[in-house]
């Protein structure tokens, strides 16, 4: 089998020259979960032949529902390495690399995102999120981000607006509000979101440590939307090389 055969119905939608395009960038995408899982396997089905996956978590029954990785058959495994295999399955010459950390301001600098030509950021934690979005801003790499896709049930909802543009999201909104006294990302930064605020109807309920029962706070969430999610980051990374290929213009009108 030739790393040609793999691509040759894309190559037949946007040219060999773009192909090669795709092919030769660095991308770096920080989480696995439901959105980020589905963006890596849209990236090396899109040809991408070069791509750094971080992500500290394992596969937990709680990720069936919508994470790529989770089966009942990867349940403890770490999910960087799950999808590293799975990925190298569909195309054996991809250089892939599985990092099972966590970003954060302390090993921010372990990553080194200026030597990559894109950032992919599908973390779900305020804190980590933010500081990626900022520090990448300021690295030569082109940064898309995925902001909240719990509580939609709604895939016709999901837009891309830059970040600063982003309404009717909760997280994006605590996002600026937490980075008002740090600094804004010092140039655009692309997103994909959605308005939608589908509310919690199931509750869960568990035991803490005390034995005292309380009322468990994650949100719900549908893989029909975080996929989509996933894809569309996908799709602005790969819309983004075509538009800056010579041959044919991405952006010409038909």
């Amino acid at each position: 089998m030739e790393y040609e055969e793999l691509f040759a119905r894309t190559e037949l939608l946007v040219g060999k020259e773009s192909m090669k395009a795709i092919a030769s960038k660095r991308m770096i995408l920080f989480g696995l979960g439901g959105v980020g899982s589905w963006c890596a396997e849209g990236l090396i089905r899109s040809g991408v032949m070069h791509l750094t996956m971080v992500d500290p978590d394992r596969v937990a029954p709680s990720n069936i529902n919508r994470q790529l990785p989770a089966t009942t058959q990867t349940i403890g495994q770490l999910k960087v390495e799950v999808m590293k295999n799975r990925l190298l399955e569909i195309n054996p010459f991809v250089e892939i690399k599985a990092v099972p950390q966590m970003y954060s301001e302390e090993t921010s600098t372990s990553f080194h995102l200026e030597t990559y030509d894109y950032v992919i950021d599908a973390i779900d934690t305020l804190q980590q999120k933010a500081h990626l979005l900022l520090m990448a801003s300021k690295t030569p790499a082109t940064v898309f981000s995925s902001m909240g896709a719990a509580l939609k049930i709604d895939p016709q909802q999901i837009r891309v607006a830059e970040f600063q543009k982003v309404k009717g999201c909760k997280l994006a909104a605590a996002l600026r509000r937490h980075l008002r006294d740090k600094g804004k990302p010092v140039k655009p930064i692309l997103c994909v979101y959605s308005e939608e605020h589908y509310p919690n109807k199931g509750t869960t309920i568990e035991k803490n440590k005390n034995d005292f029962f309380r009322r468990e706070k994650t949100n719900g969430t549908v893989v029909h939307v975080t996929a989509v999610f996933g894809f569309t980051l996908t799709a602005l990374v790969i819309q983004d090389i075509l538009s800056k290929c010579d041959t044919p213009p991405f952006n010409a009108k038909q």
